[in-house]
């Protein structure tokens, strides 16, 4: 058995370079493009799921209206890293606990927002959670998405 020649190799690699080429990957958007910040929302409800992950964090909500009908969120949070520097712990929130979470809706996509603040209800502790640096991570001053007015 030979060895092959780098030479005879080439087209092999380059087969190989192209294809992986041609496989699509997410595109990371704009806070503009994925979300309306002329449509601020308000939600409490229970937390249900929480997913650590990078590039961003992800946390589902779900809301209970007067009449008892649920309504399933999800927000869209800072990276993990982001998250950290501003207090958070993997384990700052727990499945089940109430929150108020603020933030902008997505256009595209009902009951998803862009979370700006978790509020914990039981304690009053407000949790930075903006996914944008034009974003204050505790919504205090200076909180508005990137591109408002």
């Amino acid at each position: 058995m030979s060895i092959p020649k780098v030479s005879q190799l080439i087209p092999s690699i380059l087969a190989v370079l192209l294809a992986t080429a041609a496989v699509p990957s997410e595109a990371h958007h704009s806070f503009a493009a994925e979300y309306d910040s002329a449509k601020p929302v308000t939600v409490t409800g229970v937390v249900t799921r929480i997913e650590w992950t990078n590039p961003h964090a992800y946390i589902y909500v779900d809301v209970t209206d007067k009449d008892g009908k649920v309504t399933s969120w999800g927000f869209e949070m800072g990276p993990p890293h982001m998250l950290q520097r501003a207090g958070w712990k993997k384990n700052s929130l727990s499945i089940g606990e109430q929150v108020t979470v603020d933030g902008w809706i997505a256009r595209n996509r009902s009951q998803y927002a862009n979370a700006r603040k978790v509020t914990r209800v039981s304690t009053g502790e407000v949790l930075g959670a903006a996914s944008s640096g034009g974003q204050t991570l505790t919504g205090g001053p200076g909180a508005a998405p990137p591109g408002a007015p």
